[in-house]
């Protein structure tokens, strides 16, 4: 009873449930992390293909790999999510009292895979689905299978259905997460509920249990080799999570803004905000020698107005002249005789034709 009891702290009554901007955050923070992290691996796919073309192909099962491994620490060292333990929060099985689990003690074994399960396996499904979904949307278009075949008709019926399975499937999340804001649910997320558990909020004695427990150094004693190989397989998979763990606590809000700056509703904005300036029309066009115009014929000379000579352009507009013609005038003006654009000698280019 000592050892249960040592498990076991009082919650404070009506404190402990977090309000639904903490689970709402906490959802949407992972979902800005894989938007960001994909971009990231696609800049690096398109710079170095032979190389790192691999992690754009397999980005999808890499990711839940390591999001697998990444929640499996957390659930396993704090009994919660990356997400929920970043806003303080923890899970605990649902119908508990007033008493429940500290964090260090872990879910029960049941409610922790099904944790596990609803946290990696429903959003990687769900991504498949989404891309299967638009991949078939554009073969429709150029499909080879006739009218009358079935497969045809049934990739159109799935593509006519899906709008609606994925309105059910949004319409859900929102009904509970209503219910939740008026106080009839104890569960935001229909996730939470079908894996048994409820958020609360980390206790004080929560944060000195984690904080013990990851500063204590584990036991040297001599076990077999079976279970020394387990430690360290163990040790190694949770140094890694931790890395990982410790990396996106650090970048998360870089990550976010990542994820922002490329978003599709800010697109427009960036590019008003990157793009260059428009160049400005000329300051004012010069009406020399004596003429008001330009000739008319592009074999003939601005200046002296004759069929030109060695033809010169000046860099700083593109007009040509007379080699002589412009040398002259640049040398004593400093400009380009049409445009009146800031120009030096080293301007002058020598243009060859096919005659000359």
């Amino acid at each position: 009873m000592a050892e249960v009891g040592a498990h076991l702290t009082a919650a404070p009554a009506g404190g402990d449930r977090p309000s639904v901007f903490e689970v709402v955050a906490q959802d949407s923070l992972m979902a800005a992390v894989k938007p960001a992290l994909q971009h990231l691996v696609k800049v690096l796919a398109e710079s170095n293909p032979a190389r790192y073309g691999f992690l754009w192909r397999w980005f999808d099962e890499i990711y839940v790999l390591l999001d697998l491994l990444l929640q499996q620490h957390c659930l396993a060292r704090c009994s919660a999510s990356f997400s929920e333990n970043f806003y303080s929060l923890k899970r605990i099985p649902t119908g508990d009292g007033t008493r429940h689990l500290l964090a260090t003690a872990g879910l029960p074994k049941r409610q922790h895979w099904k944790s596990l399960l609803l946290l990696v396996l429903v959003p990687y499904l769900k991504g498949k689905l989404e891309k299967l979904v638009s991949s078939l949307r554009e073969e429709d278009e150029y499909s080879i299978h006739p009218p009358s075949s079935s497969w045809k008709r049934f990739y159109r019926a799935f593509l006519a259905a899906y709008p609606y399975v994925n309105m059910t499937w949004e319409g859900w999340f929102l009904i509970q997460q209503l219910c939740y804001i008026l106080g009839k649910a104890e569960h935001h997320s229909p996730m939470l509920k079908l894996a048994g558990v409820r958020l609360v909020r980390l206790t004080a004695q929560d944060i000195q249990a984690l904080e013990k427990k990851w500063t204590e150094t584990p036991s040297s004693q001599t076990h077999s080799f079976p279970s020394r190989v387990q430690w360290a397989l163990r040790r190694a998979l949770g140094s890694i999570a931790f890395s990982l763990s410790t990396g996106l606590s650090v970048s998360m809000f870089f990550l976010q803004f990542l994820d922002w700056w490329y978003s599709s509703e800010n697109q427009e904005t960036i590019k008003s905000l990157t793009a260059l300036p428009t160049p400005p029309p000329p300051v004012h066009l010069e009406q020399e020698p004596s003429s008001g115009a330009l000739p008319s014929l592009r074999s003939v000379c601005p200046l002296c107005r004759r069929v030109r000579v060695n033809a010169t352009a000046l860099a700083t507009s593109g007009f040509v002249f007379c080699y002589r013609c412009a040398y002259g005038y640049v040398k004593a003006q400093q400009r380009c005789p049409v445009t009146g654009y800031p120009t030096e000698l080293q301007h002058l280019v020598k243009l060859y034709s096919p005659e000359s």
